[in-house]
């Protein structure tokens, strides 16, 4: 095979890996090829390159196929340029003056994981206001709470087997903290009011939908399903809210930006970083695949990707300050009635099933 044939072969794929998540279908052989975009990108640069200095145009075909390929590369571009530097900012930084801040940190420990130290120190070097764990089972919980129960009074921990066990902890104090199952009965999720240390109520909600993949569930209709209740839930409360855990899905995807819309959040990635967290054990198959989202009284004040983990997903620490009197200053994109018709339409298809 010659380096042109392989080049068009190659190119070949990546237009059709480009175009297959457009279509709404929930199969997992189309919803995974969002995962790897911007690998998928800096590829096709590298084919074009290629393409553009060892090759002449000799037809219309050849014309035809590096047209395309330019096509796919510049909507590959376009998708995920907002979570570089060059974008603007989703998220404003923190006035000077902002004291009523809120620490978090989520970590996916990978329940197979027999290495904890690693995590316990993640946890402590953190000192987060609030940390979620996921994929805890009975031996996590018990080591974490072993290691951190002395600092933080209150909690809601629901481990389980099936590698959906969450565990959420708290210096501040959890109102009404609640264990909710949104579409399956082994798949929780955990949503609860906090006070701050000035008095004033926040909401903080934490999801780890299943992935669409043939192991765990072969559609997506129940993780986007799962993202779209609670986005309508954050869309219609009154009260600063963050959102986090492993959604098992890229920022990117349909399903991520409309839940973002319709949540009415910012992400503190756009315009800083693309801060992927997972596979932590392989460098060229990485993306970020856990999230903190926040609603427009909060402002950013650190995001950090930890670089060291026993497990397949680096932790995430975040600090945001809780500054309501400037919320018009970041104010998210409008929700229209189109949005939400496609919420509605995912969890129809859901309860459909």
């Amino acid at each position: 095979m010659t380096l042109k044939h392989f080049l068009k072969g190659f190119g070949i794929i990546a237009i059709l890996i480009t175009i297959a998540p457009i279509f709404a279908v929930d199969y997992w052989w189309i919803r995974v090829f969002d995962f790897p975009h911007v690998q998928l990108t800096f590829l096709t640069a590298l084919a074009l390159t290629v393409y553009f200095i060892k090759f002449d145009f000799k037809n219309e075909g050849d014309y035809a196929f590096i047209t395309i390929l330019v096509a796919c590369f510049i909507f590959q571009f376009i998708k995920f340029f907002p979570y570089t530097t060059f974008a603007d900012e989703d998220m404003l930084k923190a006035t000077d003056n902002a004291k009523n801040s809120l620490s978090v940190l989520t970590a996916n420990v990978y329940q197979d994981n027999e290495d904890t130290q690693v995590i316990i120190d993640a946890i402590k070097s953190s000192n987060a206001d609030i940390m979620l764990f996921t994929e805890a089972n009975q031996r996590w919980r018990n080591e974490i709470y072993n290691a951190i129960k002395n600092d933080y009074d209150y909690k809601l921990e629901y481990p389980l087997d099936n590698t959906y066990g969450m565990l959420l902890y708290s210096k501040l104090e959890l109102v009404d903290p609640q264990l909710k199952f949104l579409v399956e009965d082994d798949i929780p999720s955990i949503h609860s009011k906090v006070i701050t240390r000035f008095g004033d109520t926040v909401k903080i909600h934490a999801i780890h939908p299943t992935p669409p993949m043939p192991q765990h569930n072969p559609k997506s209709t129940d993780r986007d399903a799962e993202m779209m209740i609670l986005a309508k839930e954050v869309m219609n409360t009154s009260y600063p809210t963050i959102v986090i855990g492993d959604f098992n899905d890229v920022p990117w995807s349909s399903t991520n930006q409309l839940f973002k819309t319709v949540s009415k959040t910012l992400d503190p990635r756009i315009g800083r970083g693309i801060y992927s967290t997972y596979n932590a054990k392989k460098f060229l198959l990485r993306w970020p695949l856990d999230h903190i989202y926040c609603t427009k009284e909060f402002r950013f004040k650190s995001y950090e990707v930890y670089s060291e983990t026993s497990s397949d997903h680096f932790p995430v620490y975040a600090e945001f300050s809780l500054e309501p009197e400037r919320a018009s200053e970041q104010a998210p994109e409008d929700v229209s009635q189109e949005d939400l018709n496609r919420v509605n339409e995912q969890i129809k298809n859901f309860k459909s099933q």
